[in-house]
C-alpha cells in the first residue's frame, strides 16, 4: 500500500492577511486533506474554515499535535499515513516546525519513509530577519528569554557576546503583553553600538520594523502594541 504525503501547513501571522500570506496552492493542497494534526482544534476549525473550501468542516477529523505531545505517540497519530491518507500538520502561528511542535510529526514521517512536503507561508521569525538588515548568513532562534529581569539581564548579555565573536544574529519572541519590558530589557543591557530590531505584527495592519543602533534608540520615545513581535540584535 502506498503511503499518504504529510503536508506541512503554515498558518497567518495576522488576522485577515489570507490574500496576502498565502498563496492559492496551499488551498487547493488543502481541499484534498481530511485529517489534520493541530495545537488547538478550535483555532484549526476556524482557520480552515475561513478559505471557504470545505463543504463541511465537521467532515473533517482533528488531533492535537501541543508542546505536551510525546515523540512516542505520533504513530498512533499519523497512522492515516500509512493506510494511504495524507494528513496536514497545521500551526497555530506561522509554519509548522519553526517554533513550533510540528517538528515532531516531521521527523516521525521521515523515519516511518513518509513523504514531508513544506507549504509556503508566512514565518515572522524568518520576515523578521530579512527586514532587519542584520546577518542572515549566520543567525540564531533562542524560544524566550527568562522572565526574572535579572536572569533576562544576564542571557540578553550571554547572547550578545556570543553574537559578537560569532558575527551572528540572535532571535527571540515574547508574549505581546511584555513587549514593551523586554524592549526596556534589551536597551538597558546590550552595548551602544549593537544594532537591536524589533518587528512587531508583522504582515498586519498595524506591522512596525525598525532596526537601529542601541544608542539611536535609547533617543527614541516609543511605546509598542500589544501584537506578536520578533526581537533580533546583532553585536560588533
Amino acid at each position: 500500500m502506498n503511503k499518504g504525503i504529510l503536508y506541512l501547513i503554515p498558518n497567518l501571522i495576522a488576522p485577515d492577511t489570507h490574500d496576502q500570506a498565502l498563496p492559492p496552492d496551499m488551498k487547493r493542497t488543502l481541499a484534498t486533506l481530511k485529517d489534520f494534526l493541530a495545537e488547538d482544534v478550535r483555532s484549526a476549525r476556524r482557520f480552515l474554515s475561513s478559505l471557504k473550501i470545505y463543504e463541511s468542516i465537521e467532515a473533517l477529523n482533528f488531533q492535537i499535535l501541543d508542546k505536551e505531545t510525546r515523540f512516542e505517540t505520533m504513530g498512533a497519530l499519523l497512522d492515516p499515513l500509512l493506510k494511504g491518507n495524507s494528513m496536514g500538520v497545521l500551526s497555530e502561528s506561522g509554519c509548522p516546525g519553526i517554533a513550533d511542535p510540528g517538528a515532531l510529526a516531521a521527523r516521525w514521517a521521515h523515519e516511518n519513509g513518509v513523504k514531508v512536503i513544506p507549504l509556503v507561508g508566512p514565518s515572522s521569525i524568518l520576515l523578521a530577519l530579512m527586514a532587519s538588515g542584520l546577518n542572515g548568513q549566520r543567525f540564531a532562534f533562542h524560544g524566550y528569554l527568562p522572565i526574572d529581569a535579572k536572569d533576562a539581564a544576564q542571557a540578553i548579555k550571554t547572547l550578545e557576546k556570543e553574537s559578537r565573536s560569532r558575527d551572528q544574529t540572535q532571535i527571540f519572541i515574547e508574549t505581546p503583553y511584555r513587549n514593551n519590558t523586554v524592549f526596556s530589557n534589551l536597551i538597558k543591557s546590550l552595548q551602544d553600538q549593537t544594532r537591536l530590531c524589533v518587528a512587531a505584527d508583522v504582515t498586519g495592519k498595524g506591522e512596525l520594523i525598525i532596526s537601529l543602533p542601541v544608542k539611536k534608540w535609547k533617543t527614541i520615545n516609543i511605546t509598542f502594541p500589544k501584537t506578536p513581535a520578533v526581537f533580533l540584535f546583532l553585536a560588533s
